[in-house]
């Protein structure tokens, strides 16, 4: 083992160990697995499936029970998440309800316009190489603040939000070459998750071998503010409008 990885490995030992976990093809579903955080792992199709499955729950208003008590006490020892979700920061949007699920299911990283910064890429770099999580999901919402300022072209107050403009503006300005000034926002928020999802793969070596060994697969999606729906993104459906 090389010494960063090493390094990296000793450093996330202290996170937790003994993963007594309760992960399952459906990660709504909770059962103990093996000590070694790469074995039992579900697909990655059947984790998504998993997710949608707590989305409509989610939608429906008829979310499930958790055990938490006994999950807490249960995950004090350690944690092997499934699925990485790299989202928006936004109060409206979080994760655990939106996909219905509970303790230790999902490791999130969140960002104001769902962007990977060196920090999100290293905590996500942290999940694929300590917890062997098969999915990422990059996930942007309707309405996104962030995504907003960027099409507006107003000049940021301060240099750490102007790194957040800058992560967007790629996508601002695909979005540019096809949508019309009043589906502008909707547009570039597209373009921006899968600016984002191109963004992890093209500054993380991990990651990126890790999608190319088939050991993590990365689905796009969008969240439906007004729906609670998560819609899943086909990149080659954008510029097509």
């Amino acid at each position: 083992m090389n010494r960063p990885l090493l390094s990296l490995v000793i450093l996330l030992s202290f996170a937790g160990s003994g993963f007594a976990q309760h992960s399952a093809t459906d990660p709504a579903q909770h059962s103990a697995h093996g000590s070694d955080a790469s074995q039992s792992k579900p697909s990655p199709d059947a984790l998504w499936d998993g997710l949608l499955a707590g989305n409509k729950r989610f939608v429906a208003g008829k979310p499930q029970t958790y055990p938490l008590v006994s999950l807490r006490h249960k995950l004090a020892s350690g944690q092997s998440p499934n699925v990485i979700v790299l989202s928006c920061s936004d109060s409206r949007v979080s994760p655990e309800l939106i996909f219905d699920q509970s303790l230790g299911d999902l490791f999130v990283v969140r960002t104001a316009g769902n962007v990977a910064d060196p920090v999100a890429l290293g905590s996500m770099e942290c999940a694929v190489a300590h917890f062997h999580s098969p999915l990422l999901l990059v996930l942007g919402h309707q309405k996104c603040g962030a995504v907003i300022a960027a099409c507006s072209g107003d000049k940021m107050p301060s240099t750490n939000l102007d790194a957040i403009i800058g992560k967007i503006n790629p996508a601002v300005t695909q979005a540019k070459t096809y949508a019309h000034a009043d589906d502008l926002v909707e547009s570039a928020i597209k373009e921006n998750i899968h600016q984002s999802a191109k963004d992890v793969l093209a500054n993380s070596a991990i990651l990126s071998e890790a999608v190319k060994s088939g050991k993590l697969k990365v689905i796009e999606a969008e969240y439906q503010l007004d729906t609670g729906e998560v819609v899943p993104l086909n990149p080659s459906s954008r510029g097509q409008n």
